[in-house]
């Protein structure tokens, strides 16, 4: 009885009150119309230095090292203001999931057409017939795009090969280190085995190649690397990969800038799948892209692959889309695909082939100009946009000599080498001459650019001798090293009479 009596008041308490609670809630201030346009406004129209001054000043502190530094590091490149804009675009704003005209939101009727526009430049860029070729601009990453690769086509544990990453391969091609660790996702999920290139040259051993892959029968063999500087053997890549019946694919992440401009051989002729990144050489927005061949096979590629397909049809290209979406990523970067839309048309000018046979003449130029200063470049010099450096005949460490570099404004990337012996060595060091050449720099300016690259290396060896190479050491000495500081002062008043592609000096 108490506790019905109870609840009887609190009705009662809750009617009573519900007259004052409607009364209040009609005399609470609501906004007006016009208000919460002018909220939303305000919002959503602030430029980066009113919405965020602290990160706005970051940022301006990168633009400024961008311009009064020396880019050359092999796998960067500046791109245009176009490009800038599309990346930075109302674009970010829509969901695209799926593939053009079969998409799992609405509203991509403008999107598909974006995406298409993208899928046909891309084929005209590298003179592709979209009956025999086919291509997907969604992959975040080439890293990404051979991994979907690989995982469209394979099953776990199925066997690859790839270059070693000491001989100048990428570790999304299945590389571990020498004590076993898996490091990449491709050795994690699928078995890989590398083969690599001849300590004494610095060429790929390709009769070791052959003997391996026969030994070793991989479903997909991966030709290219990340820094390998000389042209690719694609009639023996494709000889062998059909003797062991594997796809031939191809990573032209590094050299896809020059395959556009037919300043180096194509694997189009051979391969039957090949990634790339999208910037790079190509100047274009940071990610990745697939081709594939599709439609009939040729009597001489109708032969049964090493994972038991005999049709006279590729099949790569439902099993691609599939890997890339949904295996691997969402909804697709629709501004970058807009921004690399952009730049693939300008990779279809003669401006851009002038551009790439620029790079491959700087390329040469200063490999020429470090030779002649008796430095060691592995094989000898170059065929594409890139370089390597032997330091240890300086007696010098990669890593050292790069942060020489960068507390100079010279930005360029340690990588490992096989020495004479074949022992893995730390001592190199990886150039590239596509970012400065996007700025307008010829072969004179490349002599210059040797010139402070020798100075780097007699200012890493002198500090060396001083105070070793244990690095909490070494880089206490860099500060307010008055040989670095006359450097850097060098190499900023160089950059600086070059234009910096995209924003305003």
């Amino acid at each position: 009885m108490i506790l019905g009596k109870s609840m009887s008041l609190e009705r009662k308490r809750k009617r009573d009150c519900e007259p004052v609670l409607s009364s209040c809630k009609r005399l609470a201030p609501q906004p007006r119309l016009d208000e919460r346009r002018v909220a939303a406004r305000s919002w959503g129209n602030q430029r980066l230095e009113e919405a965020d001054p602290e990160f706005h000043t970051i940022m301006n502190k990168e633009k400024k090292r961008q311009f009064f530094g020396i880019e050359l590091i092999a796998s960067e490149n500046f791109v245009c203001r176009a490009v800038m804009e599309a990346l930075g675009s109302h674009l970010t704003n829509k969901y695209s999931e799926g593939m053009p005209g079969a998409r799992y939101y609405r509203g991509n009727h403008f999107i598909d057409q974006i995406e298409t526009l993208c899928q046909e430049r891309a084929l005209a860029a590298f003179s592709l017939d979209s009956e025999k070729w086919g291509v997907n601009v969604q992959p975040y990453s080439c890293t990404s795009a051979n991994l979907a690769v690989c995982t469209g086509l394979l099953l776990p544990g199925d066997r690859i090969m790839g270059l070693d990453s000491p001989s100048g391969g990428h570790r999304s091609h299945g590389w571990y280190m020498p004590g076993g660790k898996k490091v990449s996702a491709a050795s994690i999920f699928f078995e890989s085995f590398p083969y690599k290139v001849k300590p004494q040259t610095g060429y790929i051993d390709y009769d070791k190649l052959e003997e391996k892959a026969l030994d070793y029968r991989p479903k997909i063999l991966i030709c290219g690397g990340s820094s390998y500087p000389r042209e690719l053997d694609y009639v023996r890549f494709k000889q062998i990969a059909d003797r062991c019946g594997a796809v031939l694919m191809c990573d032209m992440a590094n050299i896809s800038g020059l395959v556009a401009a037919e300043e180096c051989a194509s694997p189009f002729d051979y391969c039957d799948i090949v990634t790339s990144t999208t910037h790079k050489s190509l100047r274009g927005p940071r990610g990745g892209i697939i081709f594939y061949r599709k439609g009939a096979k040729s009597r001489k590629q109708g032969m049964c692959f090493g994972n038991g397909d005999c049709s006279s049809q590729y099949d790569f290209e439902e099993k691609i889309n599939f890997a890339v979406f949904p295996s691997f990523q969402g909804g697709p970067h629709t501004n970058r695909i807009a921004a690399l839309s952009i730049a693939l048309k300008q990779v279809a000018t003669p401006e851009y082939k002038a551009y790439m046979q620029q790079v491959k003449r700087n390329a040469q130029a200063l490999a020429s100009a470090l030779l002649r200063r008796k430095c060691k470049l592995v094989t000898g010099g170059t065929d594409n946009h890139l370089l390597l450096w032997d330091v240890t005949t300086l007696g010098l460490t990669g890593k050292c000599f790069e942060k020489v570099c960068e507390m100079c404004q010279i930005t360029l990337n340690k990588t490992a080498i096989f020495g004479d012996n074949g022992a893995i060595s730390l001592g190199g060091v990886r150039i590239g001459t596509p970012a400065m050449t996007s700025r307008g720099c010829s072969e004179s300016d490349f002599e210059t650019i040797a010139d402070f690259l020798y100075r780097a290396a007699q200012i890493t060896s002198a500090v060396q001798r001083d105070q070793g190479k244990l690095q909490k050491q070494f880089l206490k000495c860099l500060y307010n090293n008055k040989d670095v500081v006359d450097l850097r002062n060098r190499v900023e008043a160089f950059a600086a009479q070059f234009a910096m592609p995209g924003f305003d000096s």
